[in-house]
């Protein structure tokens, strides 16, 4: 591929005017709080979203657990792209790829600890193996000197289709496989019934026994409970219903049983002995 030769100095470090684009996540590389002060809240390698900046600190959502909080900036790592990092050294790099959901082919592109600012390549195969990228001076990248790239985004294209001299094939991005489980956060409203307004008059009419109720009631479908059946003659007798009888002998297969009938002065019951007068 041809070079358009421009001097340019390498820059110290990945910036937002590089990648073209804000860091997609970042990546947790060591437990915070740490273990011997208290249970971590985020652990290594967790996958976190930006919420804020607060100087020096970010509030984060973790994209594995959905557990949202702050942490320090000094403990996590800028991704662009899904593979670019930054922040991350060789040790580090190892550490994330050697991860257990990591498989062959995951990859990061990092700073170069060692030549500043260059890149590298590190790979997961039987090992992690580790690749420097090359910056011309007219900022075409290369890691073999026959073939050189445009950007960083060329070379990662072209590597995951042609392992060209590499230990593999790139397949997935570090951290890409790690599951991400948010827990949805909404609450399920309540599925509201109204009911409709009682109507007394309009509802089957119900025994009102002289003696406390028995079983029979119990499978009353009535939505009136014995004692606020009484109430209730009580009260029209006392305002002055002319007739209001409250009995039937429909309910439990047609079984017969004693009723009360209520008038304005008093309550008469068809059961021997059973009288009461309101007045």
């Amino acid at each position: 591929m041809g070079n358009v030769m421009r001097n340019s100095a390498p820059p110290d470090k990945i910036t937002d005017i590089q990648t073209g684009a804000e860091s997609d996540f970042l990546a947790v590389l060591y437990d915070y709080p740490p273990p011997d002060i208290s249970e971590p809240i985020f652990y290594f390698g967790e996958k976190l979203r930006v919420i804020s900046d607060e100087g020096g600190w970010w509030r984060v959502v973790s994209l594995k657990t959905g557990r949202e909080n702050y942490i320090p900036a000094k403990c996590v790592a800028k991704v662009y792209h899904g593979w670019l990092f930054e922040g991350v050294g060789r040790e580090k790099s190892e550490q994330l790829l050697q991860l257990p959901e990591m498989k062959t082919g995951s990859f990061m592109i990092r700073q170069s600890e060692t030549k500043k600012g260059s890149y590298s390549l590190s790979v997961k195969h039987r090992q992690v193996k580790h690749y420097r990228i090359f910056r011309l001076p007219n900022n075409w990248y290369y890691i073999s000197p026959r073939l050189t790239f445009q950007c960083l985004e060329h070379l990662v294209n072209h590597y995951s289709e042609s392992s060209d001299g590499l230990c593999c094939l790139l397949t997935t991005p570090c951290l890409t496989q790690q599951s991400v489980n948010v827990p949805d956060i909404r609450q399920e409203v309540p599925v509201m019934r109204r009911k409709k307004p009682f109507n007394w008059k309009s509802t089957k009419r119900v025994s009102l026994s002289a003696e406390e109720p028995d079983n029979s009631l119990e499978n009353d479908d009535s939505f009136l409970s014995y004692g606020l059946r009484q109430s209730i003659a009580s009260y029209l007798s006392l305002a002055g219903e002319e007739s209001f009888a409250i009995g039937s002998d429909e309910q439990n297969g047609k079984r017969n049983r004693k009723s009360c009938i209520f008038s304005r002065n008093s309550v008469i019951s068809d059961r021997s002995g059973y009288a009461e007068s309101y007045g």
